[in-house]
């Protein structure tokens, strides 16, 4: 199991002996300068991603690079046999998209009530803009993370769920875990690489500069999102 993350299924990092390169690499790209705005971008890595990854890992970096000035970023992933992880937060667009060049998918269940117990430990020691997730499944009761979501929320952390196929499942999860957060959901159909690009920056632009910089967004998707968060019926 890879170290360069710590492990979320766990109360405290995994120990390494070593720094590892990620390590080393992670600590160079970190940068002192003031950060105006956090976010979380967190990703299904189970094997059922694999085809759409490389795409995520190109449209990532592009989705800060417009709106990286002030804006932390950190990732987290799930995958495998009760693997979750989360990077160190960073402020350059490039080491977060090397780093995920450096995982692989791998078989495994959902792990998204992880990814929300993360995000709402996250918040609770620094201001948090919002939670990005990218998935194509939940395999998880729905309750929980509605519950969970709905903290969130409270916390002023939306979640912008993001969901790849057409699972109805999932789509009802995704849209009650945007609704109870405050977020926004959208499903994506394959080749919409122009629409996630456009969510991922408009969400970018939320982090960093709140509502006033989302009602500057004119693409389809950065109206979609802000109508949501304004208690429109999402379409």
């Amino acid at each position: 199991m890879p170290r360069h993350l710590p492990d979320l299924s766990q109360d405290r990092a995994v120990a390494s002996s070593r720094p590892s390169e990620i390590d080393r690499f992670l600590k160079k790209a970190e940068e002192a300068t003031a950060v105006n705005g956090r976010l979380i971008f967190a990703l299904d890595a189970t094997l059922s991603r694999q085809p759409t990854w490389d795409r995520a890992c190109r449209l990532q970096a592009e989705m800060f690079g417009a709106v990286s000035e002030g804006l932390s970023v950190q990732l987290v992933y799930f995958r495998g046999f009760d693997e979750c992880r989360a990077s160190k937060w960073v402020a350059r667009p490039q080491a977060l998209r090397d780093l995920m060049l450096r995982i692989d998918c791998r078989g495994g269940q959902t792990q998204i009530e992880r990814i929300l117990k993360h995000v709402r430990g996250e918040a609770g020691k620094t201001r948090v803009g919002a939670l990005v997730f990218i998935g194509d499944a939940v395999e998880e009761n729905p309750d929980s993370l509605c519950r969970m979501a709905g903290e969130l929320g409270v916390l002023g952390v939306p979640c912008f769920m993001v969901q790849e196929g057409t699972d109805r499942g999932c789509e009802a999860a995704f849209r009650e875990i945007a609704r109870l957060s405050r977020g926004a959901y959208l499903r994506l159909d394959e080749g919409s690489a122009d629409a996630l690009r456009n969510l991922l920056r408009a969400v970018a632009s939320f982090a960093a500069g709140g509502l006033p910089a989302l009602e500057r967004d004119a693409t389809r998707e950065g109206q979609l999102l802000l109508a949501q968060m304004r208690g429109q019926p999402p379409r």
